[in-house]
C-alpha cells in the first residue's frame, strides 16, 4: 500500500541552554508527554539544514529540507512576492522591506530607533500611498503591502539581485550603504539597481518625515514612522518541482505569505491556515486538515511558527508556554495519523531560535523523529535536542531529509539505477514502456 509522509515542522524549535532554566534548553523544560511518547514510538536523532553552526532562515532552511538545490534558490523577496500574488516578471527583482523610526545624524546618516514599530491602519495606507510608486534611470521600483509595516518591493528595468541589505535588523545601528556585492562591484545593471534603491530609500525618508499623519504623531510623542529598510533581494529561477524530482504530490499547510509562494515556486498544493491566540488548537485544526488529505497526496507538510514567535521575543518560559500548548494540540489530534497505516509520521524544525541573546536564528541542529512501520526505534524516550542526539537517526543534513523519508516510504532510488532520463531521486521513474515490432503474418 503507498505510503503518506506527514511531516509536523515546529518552526524555531531548537534553543540554547540558559542558565535561568538550570542550564536546560525550553524543550527540555517543558513538559512535552507526547512529544516524549511520539520519540519512545520511533527513531529521534538531530537535523540541520545547511552546515552546523550556521544561522539559516526559515526559507533557506525549508528550501533545502524539500531536497532543492542551492542554485535554483530564488531569495526571500520573489517567494514573498509569489505568495502574495505580485506579479513578478522573469528579470524582476524583489526584496523585502519593512516601515521602521529612524532618527537623522548631522551627518546626514540614519539610526535605527525602532526597527519594529506599529501604525494604525490608516497611517499604513497613507504611507503607502505617498510611496508605492517611483522610477529613475529606468529602473521603476513598486512598494506592495503585503501585511501591516511589511511589504515587498520590486524593481523592474535592467535590474539586478546581487545587492547588500539596508535592513540592520538591531535597533541603534546605522541603515546600511546599499552596494553591489562583491562578485558584481563592477557589473553596470548591479550598480544601477543600488543606486536607484538608494534614491528611493533618501526620496522615502523625506516623504515620510513630511506625512501630516508623522506630524501628528511628533505632537502626541509618539515615534514617527519615517524610515523604509531592505533586505535579501532576489529573481525567480528555474526549478524542478517537486513531483519531477523526487515523485512526491505535496501539500504544505501553514498560515504565512512565504510559506505560500515557496510552496508555488516548487509545486506544491497549499492550504492557508489560520491563526489564534491558541497555537495548540491551531496545530490541531492543522493536522485534521491533514489526516482527510493522507489519500490525495504522498507528502504533507504540517508548519506552526509558534515556538519561533515566542523565542523571538527572548523570553524562555513564552518560549516553553508555546511549547506546552502545541504538545497538547498534538495529544488531541496525533492519533488519527498513528491508527493510519499508510502514515509515515515526522515531527522536526527548521532551526533553531534562541530565546535569549543577540542571534535571531542560531546554528545548533534541531531535534528530529520518524515513527513508522519499518523506522528503528531506538531508546530514547523524550523529545529534546541533548536526548535524541543519541538516537538511531544520528544527525541529517540538507536533502538527506527528503531522501531519507523516500527512504521509509519505499520510494528510494538504489545508486546507478537509471530507469528515467531525467536526474529523478524516485524509484521507480518516470518512464515510457519499450515497443516491440509486431510479428509478421507472412
Amino acid at each position: 500500500m503507498p505510503k503518506t509522509c506527514v511531516l509536523i515542522l515546529l518552526d524555531g524549535l531548537g534553543d540554547r541552554s540558559h542558565p535561568e532554566l538550570d542550564h536546560k534548553t525550553p524543550l527540555q523544560v517543558a513538559h512535552t508527554p507526547c512529544l516524549d511518547r511520539l520519540a519512545s514510538m520511533g527513531g529521534t536523532g538531530l537535523y540541520h539544514a545547511g552546515k552546523i553552526g550556521q544561522p539559516l532562515p526559515s526559507e533557506n532552511a525549508h528550501f533545502s529540507m524539500f531536497g532543492n538545490l542551492e542554485s535554483e534558490f530564488p531569495g526571500r523577496g520573489p517567494l514573498e512576492a509569489l505568495g502574495a500574488n505580485i506579479p513578478l516578471g522573469e528579470n524582476d527583482v524583489a526584496v523585502l522591506a519593512h516601515f521602521t523610526s529612524v532618527l537623522p545624524t548631522l551627518e546626514n546618516q540614519l539610526i535605527i530607533k525602532y526597527n519594529r514599530i506599529c501604525g494604525t491602519p490608516s497611517e499604513i495606507d497613507g504611507l503607502y500611498s505617498v510611496l508605492e510608486n517611483y522610477e529613475r534611470d529606468g529602473i521603476a521600483i513598486d512598494l506592495h503591502k503585503t501585511g501591516g509595516m511589511f511589504s515587498v518591493l520590486t524593481m523592474r528595468g535592467d535590474v539586478s539581485p546581487y545587492i547588500t541589505d539596508s535592513d540592520p535588523m538591531i535597533n541603534g545601528r546605522f541603515i546600511s550603504e546599499i552596494t553591489p556585492l562583491e562578485a558584481y562591484r563592477n557589473d553596470p545593471a548591479t550598480i544601477r539597481t543600488a543606486q536607484a534603491l538608494t534614491h528611493y530609500l533618501d526620496w522615502a525618508f523625506h516623504q515620510m518625515t513630511d506625512e501630516p499623519q508623522n506630524m501628528l504623531r511628533k505632537k502626541q510623542k509618539l515615534p514617527t514612522i519615517n524610515g523604509l529598510v531592505t533586505q535579501r533581494a532576489g529573481r525567480l529561477r528555474q526549478c524542478v518541482s517537486m513531483r519531477d524530482r523526487y515523485g512526491l504530490c505535496g501539500l504544505l499547510i501553514a498560515s504565512g505569505v512565504m510559506y505560500k509562494g515557496l510552496a508555488q515556486y516548487i509545486g506544491m498544493n497549499f492550504h492557508k491556515a489560520t491563526e489564534s491566540r491558541d497555537p495548540g488548537r491551531d496545530l490541531a485544526q492543522r493536522i485534521d486538515y491533514a489526516a482527510n488529505a493522507i489519500n490525495d497526496f504522498d507528502f504533507i507538510h504540517v508548519h506552526t511558527k509558534a515556538p519561533d514567535q515566542a523565542a523571538h521575543s527572548k523570553n524562555p518560559k513564552a518560549k516553553i508556554k508555546a511549547i506546552e500548548s502545541l504538545d497538547r494540540g498534538l495529544a488531541e489530534s496525533i492519533d488519527q495519523l498513528l491508527n493510519n497505516d499508510k502514515v509515515l509520521l515526522a515531527v522536526a524544525a527548521d532551526h533553531s531560535t534562541p530565546s535569549c541573546g543577540t542571534l535571531i536564528h542560531s546554528g545548533e541542529p534541531v531535534p528530529l523523529m520518524f515513527v513508522g512501520d519499518g523506522v528503528r526505534r531506538d531508546a530514547v524516550s523524550q523529545f529534546d535536542e541533548i536526548s535524541v542526539a543519541g538516537g538511531a537517526l544520528g544527525c541529517l543534513r540538507g536533502d538527506e531529509m527528503i531522501h531519507t523519508i523516500l527512504n521509509y516510504l519505499d520510494r528510494a532510488r538504489m545508486a546507478g539505477i537509471h530507469d528515467s532520463p531525467m536526474q529523478q531521486e524516485f524509484w521507480p521513474g518516470d518512464y515510457e514502456p519499450l515497443l516491440i515490432t509486431p510479428k509478421s503474418r507472412d
